[in-house]
């Protein structure tokens, strides 16, 4: 199990990226980062990791010593990112141009200290196959609530969205949306640092 050296923030809302961070047996806190998510044209990887930089930064300005986890989850379709769909129509529009096609599932994070303002910020890909979806399954789904908190409309975990997918390649909880295993990796590496203090 990983001990980290001082009080551990997680710059996210995502009740699913907390879940994954228990399973590993992580302790945190959590502080919700508020910043200004509007795409700004950037290519899709580049925009997740910028993002997941300035949600550690501004959740990092409010603490003097912590060791900070942000992360962003874009869904990029035939190089266009979809987002959380904004209402019922949105989130039909995105699960019928998904059906039956190959997506990509982006996340970036950013792991941060403070005092020292020492940051790291990578990234995870993973390819998404969905099967042909039918009219009913698509309404059944947007009428379930589900479709509205999750980039591209969908959820791969404990909900109806994980049958509309036929396969992946690469990282599984990527796709839930924090990259376990590197993430995880990286703390290790993160922790022993020189501009850390892990006295």
């Amino acid at each position: 199990m990983l001990h980290l050296p001082k009080p551990f923030i997680l710059a996210s809302g995502s009740p699913r990226r907390a879940q994954l961070l228990r399973q590993v047996g992580l302790s945190y806190q959590i502080t919700v980062a508020e910043v200004d998510e509007e795409y700004n044209g950037r290519e899709p990887i580049a925009f997740a990791k910028e993002l997941s930089y300035k949600k550690a930064r501004a959740v990092a300005l409010s603490t003097d010593y912590a060791i900070l986890l942000a992360a962003d989850t874009i869904v990029v379709l035939e190089n266009r990112i979809l987002g959380k769909p904004r209402d019922a129509a949105e989130a039909a529009t995105m699960l019928a141009d998904l059906s039956g096609k190959r997506h990509e599932v982006i996340t970036g994070y950013t792991i941060y200290d403070r005092p020292s303002d020492y940051a790291v910020t990578d990234y995870e890909l993973t390819q998404v196959w969905f099967r042909d979806l039918d009219r009913d399954e698509i309404d059944a789904y947007i009428a379930s609530g589900s479709p509205f908190d999750k980039a591209g409309g969908y959820g791969i975990q404990d909900d109806f969205g994980a049958v509309f997918i036929k396969r992946i390649e690469g990282c599984y909880y990527n796709v839930v949306g924090l990259p376990l295993a590197k993430v995880y990796n990286d703390l290790k590496t993160y922790i022993q640092h020189p501009k850390i203090d892990n006295e």
